[in-house]
């Protein structure tokens, strides 16, 4: 490996190493040792090569390469397990998921230049030794989404500060992507010349076999297994006819049943929903029940107070422990959509914690993760590993986003007692936020404000602080607009001082230079945003809000139903934008549906209704937008009819004329 000062990543298809750069540490160089090894390899190459060429970092779906996951199979990996398409993916997934991230085992890699541990006695053990930091920074490279079928990988190098161009494909003298394709030319000429020239082989007794040693760099790297396959297929066919019945027994990921809503005893909820099964005890030893227990109950307390997550409680969740129930069951049992399950086992000092969540009506599984800790202060332990699932999981059920860089997050800002205290409270004022009325908003103020005073170093409370102004600016719950205005912008820049990369501080500034009519600032901050979370929910709609003011709102319809396709159990402002953007489309009908489900999310959404109004009297449906007017004032007897249009940020002053004359056809004032 080259040296060099910035971090970077090679991977090295001459020699199936990869060799790791990063600042302040070590290099790292690991070696895929065996052709079943190099298989994986392969595979880490194919998903890089696939991010290279999309230039972004991203989930490949596996299934649109299986031929040439095939190929490397029989080829690179020697066929070490079947190539059907109901084989092959579900034994990367199992291995993407459960082997390659662990660093301390190494399971299918050898760690160049670095023993493993020796106990006390002076024998070498089972595991390398490398800090939680080093173990955690390696395994959370290894993402995937969906089933074991129909699963997508990402090698997330973003987390360890590699980009795109900092990672490397080498084969032969040829770099990236005609490396790559070098690399596969060179298998597809391998197999067709073996196809074309079936060598016939003389019984050679099994202790007279060629050696078969992995190919050196000066070597062609993928021309051994080809010469000697009939050799090795004779050899090995005593083992093998015992070994795949073993392989499919015990090393196949089980299937998951998917539940079905219409067995379910009770009806699914509205929302996100979810039980949280008693965590397995993995250890032997029965004293280690009550850390099992407590882990279960502390994420259960924290996920019930995540706003419209709805949480079974304890005492039936505790019905399954101790008894062998699949997921359907209790999905079916219990009217839920998610499962989360989990087991530790500990060892001495040391403790592992295994977490995965699951859609039992896809059975999917939609996160899975694996924290290996020191056993220093047990309820520390406790809350890092609690406050880390629970942020990932708030954002995979609530805000539709992506997990990526959940756990960095709250690593970085929910660390010990006082940042799962802290982050329940940012939790509750969001809930309060989520009413989107004024009494909602002055809630949330509260809230937010002692979490500022509790966690001042935390960005996401001065974040939602810098939220509420700009609410109280667009529900009139102030007594100057512009001070409010400026108190918000300067939450915006607090935010992005601490850290750039949130997203919706972007989205804050972006609705903020709307508001003062600053409308490329707006546009250019919206964007900033989604390219930093292109799948949350609050983000999309945030920049669908200033499309729709700049006079886009067409562009806006496909972001926000993608958004709500992959989560359509969103918070009510995606539908509250949904329904604005297809009222100024001109889509009406569809309008209506869209404010009635964010009333139906937040019943005192303030502006849905007024949305709604809106839209009845342009469709000529004079007595409900009346009927819809008088629940605007019920909500806010302060209602102002002229403070809506000093506040209006559309562009085109004769769509702002147009829908304040709507409000007042309603008999607003």
């Amino acid at each position: 490996m080259v040296e060099n000062s910035r971090p970077s990543l090679q991977i090295d298809l001459n020699d199936f190493k990869l060799h790791l750069h990063l600042r302040s540490r070590t290099p790292l160089t690991l070696h895929f040792n065996s052709p079943s090894r190099g298989f994986y390899l392969s595979v880490i190459a194919l998903v890089v090569n696939e991010m290279k060429k999309s230039g972004k970092i991203k989930f490949i779906p596996l299934q649109e390469h299986f031929d040439l996951l095939a190929l490397l199979n029989e080829t690179i990996g020697g066929a070490a397990g079947s190539s059907e398409k109901e084989n092959l993916l579900p034994r990367i997934y199992k291995k993407w998921k459960d082997a390659l991230p662990d660093l301390e085992e190494a399971p299918l890699f050898k760690v160049l230049g670095k023993k493993k541990k020796e106990d006390a006695d002076g024998v070498t053990g089972k595991i390398y030794s490398f800090s939680d930091v080093e173990k955690d920074g390696w395994a959370n490279l290894f993402e995937y989404m969906g089933s074991e079928e129909n699963v997508r990988l990402k090698f997330a190098i973003e987390k360890i500060g590699v980009g795109l161009n900092e990672t490397s494909i080498i084969f032969g003298d040829s770099l990236n992507g005609d490396a790559w394709d070098r690399f596969i030319s060179g298998l597809k000429n391998s197999r067709e010349e073996e196809k074309r020239e079936p060598e016939p082989v003389e019984a050679t007794p099994v202790s007279e076999l060629p050696a078969v040693p992995f190919p050196s760099p000066q070597e062609r790297k993928i021309s051994w297994f080809p010469r000697y396959r009939w050799v090795l297929l004779i050899a090995a066919v005593g083992i093998l006819s015992g070994g795949i019945a073993t392989w499919k027994i015990f090393l196949t990921p089980p299937k998951i049943e998917v539940a079905s809503v219409e067995r379910m005893k009770y009806p699914l909820p509205d929302g996100p929903s979810i039980a949280v099964l008693p965590f397995v005890n993995m250890s032997g030893d029965p004293k280690q029940e009550f850390l099992c227990d407590a882990m279960t109950e502390d994420i259960i307390t924290a996920l019930s107070r995540v706003p419209r997550l709805f949480v079974i409680a304890r005492n039936s969740s505790f019905f399954y422990k101790g008894k062998p129930v699949k997921v359907k069951q209790v999905s079916e049992e219990l009217g839920v959509r998610h499962v989360l399950e989990g087991s530790i086992q500990r060892s001495g000092d040391r403790v592992r914690i295994n977490v995965q969540l699951i859609d039992a009506l896809t059975g999917h599984h939609l996160w899975a993760k694996r924290y290996d800790r020191d056993l220093v202060d047990l309820f520390a332990m406790q809350d890092e590993i609690t406050t880390r699932i629970l942020y990932t999981l708030e954002i995979i059920l609530t805000k539709g986003g992506e997990f990526s860089g959940a756990e960095k997050f709250a690593d970085k800002y929910y660390r010990g007692k006082q940042g799962l205290d802290c982050y329940l409270k940012i939790a509750e004022a969001w809930g309060y936020f989520q009413r989107y009325n004024i009494e909602g908003m002055n809630l949330s103020r509260r809230i937010a404000e002692e979490v500022i005073a509790m966690c001042p170093e935390n960005p996401l409370g001065y974040l939602r602080l810098g939220w509420i102004y700009c609410f109280d600016y667009w529900l009139g719950n102030t007594k100057s607009p512009r001070e409010t205005i400026d108190k918000s912008m300067e939450m915006a820049r607090k935010v992005l001082s601490i850290d750039e990369s949130i997203a919706s501080a972007h989205g804050l500034l972006s609705n903020l230079y709307a508001l003062r009519r600053e409308y490329d600032k707006a546009l250019a901050e919206g964007e900033r945003a989604v390219a930093l979370w292109p799948w949350s929910q609050p983000v999309l709609s945030n920049y669908s809000g200033v499309l729709r003011v700049t006079g886009r709102p067409e562009e806006s319809i496909p972001l926000l139903q993608k958004a709500i396709r992959q989560n359509p159990f969103g918070p009510a402002s995606i539908y509250n934008e949904f329904g604005l953007v297809l009222r100024d489309a001109g889509r009406h009908e569809e309008a209506v549906a869209a404010f009635k489900k964010a009333i139906q999310v937040s019943p005192d959404h303030q502006g849905a209704h007024v949305g709604l109004v809106i839209t009845y009297i342009w469709m000529g449906r004079e007595n409900e937008a009346r009927a819809t007017a008088a629940e605007v004032l019920r909500i806010n007897p302060k209602f102002s009819v002229d403070y809506v249009a000093k506040t209006s940020m559309y562009k085109d002053q004769s769509f702002t004329d147009r829908f304040i004359a709507a409000l007042r056809k309603a008999g607003l004032k």
